[in-house]
């Protein structure tokens, strides 16, 4: 879910998590505590690290890819002074709501995270032979990063991944 009213093109640390369709085990397996990617999860972590090739004011940091997901941190680093917090107050949106429309449209989180989705998921239906299969499941979770605390916590988080693969929520037996 996206926090309403807020700039997801603003310089900062975004905690990213992108589940598979249906949750459904495409990348690998974990084997005592580490993950296995075959060729599908190959192509999910290759687009993952030309993020901030293709985006070039973004920073890749922590990132793992797991048998039905993918987490990773993007980092937005401020090149363009005027990318920021939405300036508009709740009236003015509703005044304009064309115009806020087409702010949030241009916002990087969501365009990055669309080009991301698209891409694997063309790949991925080439190596598995399914063209136009759903790879991704609708939408992606996101998690603002406020300070170094959280920062560190969650980078933890995303190296232990694998080691706490049998009790994560998006845990499948398959």
């Amino acid at each position: 879910m996206r926090l309403q009213g807020y700039d997801y093109s603003s310089p900062g640390f975004y905690f990213i998590t992108i589940c598979t369709n249906q949750k459904e085990c495409l990348f690998g397996g974990v084997v005592n505590g580490k993950m296995y990617m075959n060729e599908c999860g190959v192509v999910a972590l290759d687009y993952w690290k030309r993020i901030d090739t293709r985006y070039p004011n973004t920073i890749i940091h922590e990132h793992i890819v797991m048998p039905n997901h993918i987490h990773g941190i993007i980092e937005i680093v401020n090149v363009n002074p005027f990318v920021g917090a939405i300036h508009e107050s709740p009236l003015q949106r509703d005044a304009n709501p064309e115009l806020y429309r087409n702010h949030r449209r241009k916002m990087l989180i969501p365009k990055i995270i669309g080009w991301y989705k698209m891409n694997t998921a063309k790949q991925i239906n080439q190596i598995r032979k399914t063209p136009g299969a759903t790879i991704w499941q609708r939408g992606y979770y996101d998690h603002i990063i406020r300070n170094e605390e959280s920062l560190f916590y969650i980078r933890e988080y995303i190296k232990n991944n694998p080691m706490n693969w049998n009790t994560d929520r998006f845990y499948q037996n398959r």
